[in-house]
C-alpha cells in the first residue's frame, strides 16, 4: 500500500538531509514559515512525525488533551536534539520509515513539501518537488477539514486552479498559481500569496 508515496517521501527525505547538513549552527534558529518555529524545531516535528504510529498518535493525542498543537508542541520537545546536528542525526535514523498516524498515507507527501518548504524558503533554499507530490498534496489539503490537518474550510472560500498543472479544487473565486504555492497558502503560509492572482486571492488571505 503507498509504495509510490514512500518511495517520494524517502527521497525527499533524504534531499533535506542533504539541505541540512551544509547549514551552519546559528541558521538552525532562524524563524521558520511555521508560526513560532525555528528551522531546528521543524527539523524535530519531521522526526516526531516520522515516528509516529497509529496507536502511538491516538495515545498522544489523548494525553494532549485532543489539542494538535499541544501534541506535536510535545513532539518537537522530545526530539528536538541538544544541538543540530543531534537532531539532523536522528533524522537520519528515521529517513526510511513507514510509519504514519491514521488517515491517508498522502498526508506524507503533504509532510514533507509543506514543511520541507517551511525551512528552505526563510533560508534561501530551492527544491523542484516532484509534480505528483504536490498536486496529491493540494487534493488531499483541500479535501481534509483542518481538524484533521487540513485546509478544506480555507480551500472553500477560493477556487484554486493550477498553471501548471491538470487541477482545480475548492469553491468561490478563483486564485491562479503553480500547485507549490496553492499548497502553501492553504496550509496557511501567507508567504505564498505573493505567487497567485485572480479575484479570490482577497478573500483567502482575508481567510487566512
Amino acid at each position: 500500500m503507498g509504495d509510490d508515496v514512500w518511495s517520494i517521501v524517502h527521497a525527499e527525505r533524504a534531499a533535506l538531509i542533504d539541505d541540512l547538513e551544509n547549514l551552519n549552527d546559528e541558521r538552525w534558529n532562524e524563524a521558520s514559515l511555521c508560526e513560532d518555529w525555528s528551522v531546528h524545531d521543524v527539523a524535530a516535528h519531521l522526526v516526531s512525525s516520522a515516528r509516529t504510529t497509529r496507536l502511538g498518535f491516538v495515545v498522544n493525542l489523548a494525553r494532549a488533551r485532543f489539542d494538535f498543537h499541544r501534541q506535536n508542541a510535545r513532539g518537537v520537545e522530545r526530539e528536538r536534539g541538544a544541538s543540530p546536528q543531534e537532531t539532523l542525526e536522528r533524522l537520519r535514523q528515521v529517513a526510511s520509515r513507514r510509519s504514519t498516524p491514521p488517515g491517508p498515507v498522502d498526508s506524507r507527501l503533504v509532510e514533507q513539501v509543506v514543511h520541507g518548504e517551511d525551512i528552505r524558503r526563510p533560508l534561501g533554499l530551492t527544491r523542484s518537488y516532484p509534480n505528483e507530490a504536490v498536486v496529491r498534496s493540494l487534493r488531499l489539503q483541500a479535501r481534509t477539514p483542518a481538524f484533521f490537518g487540513g485546509a478544506k474550510e480555507l480551500a472553500a472560500r477560493a477556487r484554486l486552479t493550477a498553471t501548471d498543472a491538470d487541477v482545480s479544487c475548492g469553491d468561490g473565486p478563483e486564485v491562479r498559481g503553480p500547485t507549490l504555492p496553492l499548497l502553501l497558502a492553504i496550509s496557511g503560509r501567507r508567504v505564498a500569496l505573493d505567487y497567485l492572482d485572480g479575484p479570490g486571492v482577497d478573500e483567502l488571505a482575508a481567510a487566512m
